[in-house]
């Protein structure tokens, strides 16, 4: 059993003096626009780089702004521990989502404010509060005691929310640099409030998209309806094959890599405080769906799924129009499990789909996204670690979850690096990451910089037992 530790008072007695300069610095961040995804904000996104260089340079490490194909990558290290010391990266990303639409943020994107208890702004959660509150547990352990237990590598890229499309290969070119023990990534969220996170588990995705075409142009639907088969209706039909009447995914050979989860896992899951009702009653539908023979956190976490996520086809404008159309088009996600492969599943879809399509109309699949699932061993040093500094920073262990979600550079550290990896997230549900209004716990701020700090002491110790 992992022993209860506390926060070390001298680090806990600083962080709670610079507690105003933590989130004074926070703020500074945050008005900074780094949008990956729009080419007029790439020189703040290169200022975004710069400014959490010189926050690490002023924290004690050495720091290095490194160009990529895309944004740049922010690269800080601290080797004072000795080259028989362990090593820990810290990852992160300091792009944000567009802030779009703007009328609906109650306060500016880039404008931070606090109210009732949250700091809102664009990038307040995802990821640069998270990512900001490493820097200021280094920096506490640096100021304090003018050293680390660790040798720490912080690598903060800035394309993240684009899907990180030039990482693996930035890891794969400095692979002996970034050469570590275990990696640590706070970009997700705790199970509720006062209920401390390890994320264990992250499904994949294969996303396609269904083009299905008819005729060579729109035709009349009085004068050809009838006679000439409908993409629209043969699309229809195509994605009604896609499930069974069990909510399970009808394409051949789509579950044969599914492996299933320990019963112990499950049975954790259980006993977590969750309330589908409550769950229904968020999402405002009037009645939850999915595969038949699992509780709404096992489909969300362990199970494969596929969803339509937009359609296209005719007509869509005001009014009448009488229109057959000639084309049809469908974005389809398949969220996957382990140990299912992105491009496996394109084929089977693509394979699938060429079997349904009626006679009178073609059909084409074309894989548009893909990442591999992760699933986390919940052992090891760098486990340990993060259950006792959790426990330490909010007073109670904390529960093992499950994401929906992708994370595709989880997989990346693990392969190309060989090191295990903790994810230790503090953001909230419904604190709108990719939303107007988006916010993180001030309360979590705090304590995330503490739970931290502690890690880096339990990582240590538990390394050198």
């Amino acid at each position: 059993m992992t022993p209860v530790a506390s926060v070390p008072a001298d680090l806990d007695q600083w962080l709670t003096a610079h507690q105003g300069d933590a989130v004074d610095e926070l703020f500074a961040f945050l008005r900074i626009p780094s949008v990956s995804a729009r080419s007029e904000h790439a020189g703040d996104c290169r200022t975004a780089a710069e400014w959490l260089a010189a926050r690490l340079s002023h924290a004690g490490f050495t720091t290095e702004i490194m160009d990529t194909p895309g944004h740049p990558v922010v690269l800080g290290e601290w080797r004072g521990a000795g080259p028989d010391a362990p090593t820990l990266l810290v990852y992160g990303h300091y792009d944000v989502q567009p802030a779009e639409p703007l009328e609906l943020w109650t306060s500016p994107a880039f404008e931070p404010e606090v109210r009732d208890g949250r700091i809102y702004a664009r990038g307040s959660v995802d990821d640069k509060g998270q990512l900001y509150l490493h820097v200021k547990a280094l920096e506490a352990h640096l100021a304090v005691r003018g050293t680390l237990p660790v040798n720490v590598i912080v690598l903060a890229e800035g394309e993240e929310e684009v899907g990180s499309v030039n990482l693996e290969a930035f890891l794969e070119q400095h692979r002996e640099r970034l050469r570590c023990d275990g990696v640590v990534i706070s970009d997700s969220t705790m199970f509720a409030p006062g209920v401390p996170s390890i994320l264990s588990s992250l499904r994949g995705l294969a996303y396609v998209q269904i083009d299905v075409r008819g005729s060579t142009s729109d035709l009349h639907s009085g004068m050809y309806g009838g006679a000439v088969v409908n993409p629209a209706m043969a699309l229809a039909r195509i994605l009604s094959t896609l499930h069974d009447d069990n909510g399970r995914v009808a394409i051949a050979g789509f579950y044969d890599a599914v492996q299933a989860w320990p019963e112990s896992v499950r049975a954790q899951m259980r006993t977590l405080p969750f309330n589908e009702e409550h769950f229904r009653d968020e999402v405002g539908a009037p009645a939850l769906g999915g595969e038949r023979g699992y509780s709404v956190l096992e489909r969300l976490w362990t199970r494969p799924t596929c969803e339509v996520n937009g359609l296209l086809s005719g007509y869509t404008g005001e009014g009448a129009k009488t229109v057959l159309p000639a084309v049809a088009m469908a974005k389809v996600s398949f969220r996957l499990v382990p140990d299912q492969n992105p491009t496996v599943v394109e084929q089977l879809v693509a394979e699938h789909v060429k079997r349904v399509t009626p006679p009178g109309v073609t059909a084409t699949v074309t894989p548009l996204h893909g990442g591999r699932p992760w699933r986390s061993e919940l052992g090891g040093p760098l486990h340990e670690a993060g259950v006792s500094a959790l426990h330490a920073a909010f007073g109670t262990a904390p529960v093992i979850t499950g994401e929906g979600g992708s994370i595709p550079v989880v997989g990346d550290f693990e392969r190309i690096l060989g090191a295990p990896v903790l994810l230790m997230g503090f953001g909230l549900p419904g604190e709108n990451a990719h939303a107007p209004d988006e916010w993180i716990s001030a309360e979590n701020f705090r304590q995330g910089m503490r739970a931290a700090a502690t890690l880096l002491d339990q990582y240590g110790a538990a390394k050198s037992r």
